[in-house]
């Protein structure tokens, strides 16, 4: 009876001491739970927006050469000298390439002799036509004896116009051997070394004028209407020229491609742009193409995936994030369409990360 009376105070001292410790460490797990950047680094958020149909929607595209040209060879020759490599400016009329032309040289120049001997029949046949007309005047011939000698001067004429075109077709064909370039370009590929066999149609270099390009798009047939009907288009060529680029020429072509459904649109671009080259990533912008009016986007940034669900934060009135599931759309630039889990008005977080943090 007495033990129990002794230990009884000691008991109801430590349950006392206890509860104060469970009360002194309560304010802490509630200090704990308060975000740690709210009140003095709030939450980077932007409000949830509809789309309008004044919107630009993008559509991915590629850089072409208004002017690109594949030159092959006309006539077989090997290829005997080769002035030029990839990447090198030409002058319009610079020789790039040159073939074995020694058969078409000496053609040329049996052409040339050939020339000259019908000329040198023609005036003989010239002069022996006013002799005969001298003596039939004075009576000594009969008009046969003219006519005999008015034909074969008028033979000998025309063979040496004959002669004489053979021989500048023969110039001409020698012409072929030497490749030169059209136009003030860039050029941009040989297919041939030193030694190959150059064949009528086979491609010898490409080349184009870097100051004559455009971004080509294919735009979707539903959209192509409204998309004609707006103005304001613009063409982007990320990581050459920053920002969007105003185009000197908008053109639509008028066939649909019957595989895809799609019309090309072309956009011109300014001349002196650095660094884009044909065959670059673009894009096109059109105001007014997509139909978007009423369509929640939000940006790609603020959205966070777990396994095959997809969601945001939605900053509260509070301060304080919360994970909303979320159904996404189609992509459209650096935002997405929300289907459902937002709304218009809600403010949602720009960084998840630090979202999840501030929980």
């Amino acid at each position: 009876m007495g033990s129990w009376q002794e230990t009884q105070p000691h008991r109801m001292a430590r349950f006392a001491l206890s509860m104060v410790l469970s009360a002194a460490a309560v304010p802490a797990v509630i200090a704990s739970e308060a975000p740690a950047d709210a009140p003095g680094a709030p939450l980077a958020s932007v409000v949830v927006r509809a789309g309008a149909a004044g919107d630009a929607t993008p559509y991915d595209g590629v850089v072409q050469a208004v002017r690109q040209t594949v030159l092959a060879a006309q006539v077989p020759g090997a290829v005997v000298a080769l002035d030029v490599k990839a990447g090198d400016m030409v002058k319009a009329g610079q020789v790039l390439m040159r073939l074995d032309a020694r058969a078409a040289e000496q053609a040329a120049a049996a052409g040339h002799a050939q020339v000259q001997a019908a000329r040198a029949s023609r005036d003989e046949a010239s002069r022996e036509f006013e002799r005969q007309k001298q003596l039939f005047d004075r009576g000594y011939i009969s008009r046969a004896a003219l006519d005999r000698a008015e034909a074969q001067y008028k033979t000998a004429r025309a063979q040496a116009d004959a002669q004489l075109a053979s021989a500048g077709a023969a110039r001409t064909q020698s012409g072929f051997y030497v490749v030169r370039a059209p136009y003030g370009a860039v050029v941009a590929e040989v297919d041939v070394v030193l030694g190959d066999m150059a064949m009528p149609g086979r491609p010898l270099l490409t080349l184009y004028d870097p100051g004559a390009l455009r971004v080509s798009t294919p735009v979707p047939q539903t959209v192509a209407a409204r998309a004609q009907a707006g103005a304001g288009a613009q063409a982007e060529v990320p990581g050459a020229v920053p920002g969007r680029i105003n185009p000197v020429k908008v053109q639509w072509l008028p066939t649909v491609d019957p595989s895809t459904h799609t019309l090309e649109l072309r956009l011109d671009l300014p001349p002196g742009l650095r660094g884009v080259a044909p065959g670059m990533f673009a894009r096109a912008w059109l105001p007014g193409a997509s139909g978007d009016d009423g369509r929640i986007f939000v940006p790609t940034s603020a959205i966070v995936r777990r396994a095959e669900l997809a969601g945001v934060y939605v900053v509260g009135a509070d301060g304080r994030p919360l994970l909303r599931q979320v159904r996404l759309g189609r992509a459209r630039g650096d935002t997405v369409e929300v289907l459902s889990g937002v709304a218009v008005g809600d403010r949602v977080a720009l960084d998840p990360q630090a979202a999840a943090r501030a929980r």
